[in-house]
């Protein structure tokens, strides 16, 4: 199996991208093609590793920002990592790829060069959330559709059903319609009618009704679905609330001598907590609907963060989640 890996993209790249590349290689026994500056790529390898055995670079000087205009960056930045790494993935010379560069871009990338399954309308973007029951919910789209249809809220279900069964191993996941309310009259126009298309399903799904945001990390749902615009706010304020929470209770802890005892004598507790909150464990979310595994991982990444990605999308390739979206599509 080939993996490929956007090795200019994120905060930490190349070096967080690298690391984790060696250490995936040598964990689940992967083949990896980094695509980007051959020169930086390869100092980084010689101070980390003595056996270059399975990895390949895919040399490219340009580089993807965040300030780019994501379609004109596609098209005309050629050269760069991103770029290159879905070719790879496109002409068949890696099997997924794995990037912590420009969301905007990678999308786009994934839409005009790999190409959307056919019977998929709006590919979505499916983030692993953990939650205070020591699981975890995706939630589905969490920023790649600011304006949806219901029936890409519905196919975003489907998806997110399949994933879930055979990536993540549950065998009859529990979908939930993120809203304002539990009963089934709440909601917009978008959450009804998304709502009555779940509910009259003819493919055989566990859909448990709407769930309210405060409800969330409660573990009541395997599968949290919502258009992008929803989904993106709720990402970003779990994620801010957890750091400022962490933070908070950091400097709380420090204050005086007598909390720092205090601090000393909770800290296992406190690292088991911050734990369940860690989103380097998974690693990255999975951009569904499109003809091959390619995952997201968070611009923030560090080594552990990419070789978790790396190893899901490791997952991805051998459970054929998008051969299996695919063959969905063609059923319904």
């Amino acid at each position: 199996m080939i993996i490929a890996i956007d090795a200019m993209g994120g905060d930490n790249a190349p070096q967080a991208l690298v690391k984790g590349s060696i250490e995936a290689r040598d964990e689940y026994n992967l083949n990896i093609v980094l695509a980007g500056k051959e020169k930086e790529i390869k100092k980084i390898l010689e101070k980390n590793t003595s056996n270059f055995n399975n990895i390949e670079i895919l040399d490219a000087e340009d580089i993807i920002t965040n300030d780019d205009k994501p379609v004109l960056a596609i098209r005309r930045k050629k050269e760069s990592s991103m770029v290159k790494a879905l070719y790879a993935v496109k002409e068949g010379r890696a099997d997924a790829l794995v990037s912590a560069g420009s969301t905007g871009a990678f999308l786009s990338g994934g839409t005009l060069i790999i190409g959307r399954i056919e019977g998929i309308e709006r590919p979505a973007i499916g983030s692993l959330i953990p939650d205070m029951s020591g699981g975890l919910f995706l939630l589905i789209d969490s920023g790649a559709n600011v304006d949806s249809k219901p029936q890409f809220l519905y196919d975003f279900a489907l998806m997110g059903h399949i994933y879930m069964k055979r990536v993540m191993n549950i065998t009859s996941p529990r979908i939930a319609l993120a809203n304002i309310g539990t009963e089934k009259t709440k909601g917009d126009k978008l959450t009804l009618e998304t709502y009555k298309l779940l509910e009259d399903s003819n493919i055989s799904i566990n859909f448990v009704g709407n769930l309210e945001a405060r409800d969330l990390l409660r573990g009541k749902a395997d599968i949290v679905v919502c258009d992008g615009f929803t989904g993106n706010m709720i990402l970003k304020t779990i994620e801010g609330t957890a750091l400022e929470l962490m933070r908070g209770l950091k400097e709380e802890i420090m204050s005086s001598f007598r909390t720092k005892i205090g601090g000393a004598l909770i800290k296992p507790a406190l690292k088991n907590f911050k734990s369940k909150l860690d989103y380097s464990e998974h690693g990255g979310a999975p951009f569904l609907g499109v003809k091959a595994p390619l995952i997201k991982a968070h611009g923030s990444s560090d080594a552990k963060a990419v070789k978790n990605a790396i190893r899901q999308a490791k997952i991805c390739v051998e459970s054929k989640v998008n051969e299996l979206i695919e063959e969905s599509m063609t059923r319904r």
